[in-house]
């Protein structure tokens, strides 16, 4: 089959990138191109060209890995830092996602790149919800991290009306899979170890999106025409309880779900008092997206359940 598109990916050392490239690297229609930071990252195999364009800045030289790409994929970031000890957490993601992000975007201009794909995060929309977040709703950002994310949102799309460059942003909520970082990551390993957990009477909605569905939307947005200039809220398309996700996870792992019944109300107070409210927010409140614009206009349905999403975190499991 002939390449049909050659693509530039970012942050291929993260757990999205690294699920991005293993798919590009797969599809014979892609040649995929990687950003590091310096030689040698890791392993990317010979089917790919790495280029080392140090740190994300607002002075960052893209101008070697921008020659003959067609299409950008943006997934490097200055993520959630839990116990970050910057002076103005702010600032410090706006270098990276907002400044290192237009500086590649308008060198990829300049190089003749015809889109950009921007991995988002639904924080943009905000953290807590009572009805399932739609890309038209307000954006209510409630942390930097978030925050930054919005900014670079709202100067890539003025840069696409500007210049006629295809950017499309999507919004995933947490991203779960095989060696997954952050919250799910910490379940993980709570219920391998047999911890019990009081969370066994949580009636929440939660949207999640496992690495293989965001994968596959962030490939059919390559170049799918409606996608441009266009943002897309990601997900697996079922919502499920923080209860019923453990319950789950611990049946994909072959462990038992030693789960304490406590009401939802006790622990948001406990944790409340305890200065941790927005740790259980995330565990206790509700967060669910729509995905039907991305099935709408682009035919996309995630193409795994949240049952084998899970199963595929741990493949090593026998039935």
């Amino acid at each position: 089959m002939k390449i049909s598109c050659k693509v530039l990916l970012t942050g291929v050392t993260g757990f999205v990138g690294g699920g991005v490239l293993r798919r590009l690297v797969a599809d014979e229609r892609y040649f995929a191109s990687a950003a590091v930071r310096q030689h040698p990252a890791l392993s990317l195999g010979s089917q790919v060209n790495a280029f080392a364009v140090g740190d994300l800045t607002a002075s960052t030289d893209w101008s070697a890995a921008l020659v003959a790409a067609d299409v950008v994929i943006h997934a490097a970031a200055r993520a959630h830092i839990m116990s970050d000890e910057s002076i103005d957490p702010l600032v410090e993601y706006r270098s990276v996602n907002v400044d290192g992000t237009m500086a590649l975007a308008r060198q990829a201009v300049a190089a003749g790149v015809k889109r950009f794909i921007f991995i988002s995060s639904i924080g943009v929309n905000g953290n807590i919800n009572t009805a399932p977040f739609k890309e038209n709703n307000a954006p209510a950002p409630a942390e930097p991290y978030a925050q930054s994310k919005y900014e670079a949102e709202i100067a890539l799309l003025q840069l696409a009306s500007e210049t006629g460059l295809e950017v499309v942003i999507i919004r995933p909520p947490l991203v779960y899979g095989a060696n997954a970082p952050g919250n799910f990551g910490g379940l993980v390993k709570a219920i391998s170890k047999g911890l019990p957990l009081p969370l066994g009477a949580v009636h929440n909605k939660r949207s999640l999106v496992a690495l293989d569905n965001l994968v596959d939307l962030i490939i059919t947005c390559i170049d799918h025409s409606a996608a441009a200039n266009q943002i897309f809220l990601a997900g697996d398309g079922e919502d499920i309880s923080t209860t019923q996700l453990l319950r789950g996870v611990a049946r994909a792992m072959g462990k038992p779900s030693r789960l304490v019944p406590i009401p939802a109300s006790w622990l948001m107070m406990a944790a409340t008092m305890l200065g941790k409210k927005a740790v259980a927010q995330r565990l206790l409140g509700s967060l669910q997206v729509d995905i039907s614009k991305a099935q709408q206009l682009l035919g996309w349905t995630p193409p795994l359940s949240v049952a084998e999403g899970l199963r595929r975190c741990f493949p090593i499991v026998k039935d």
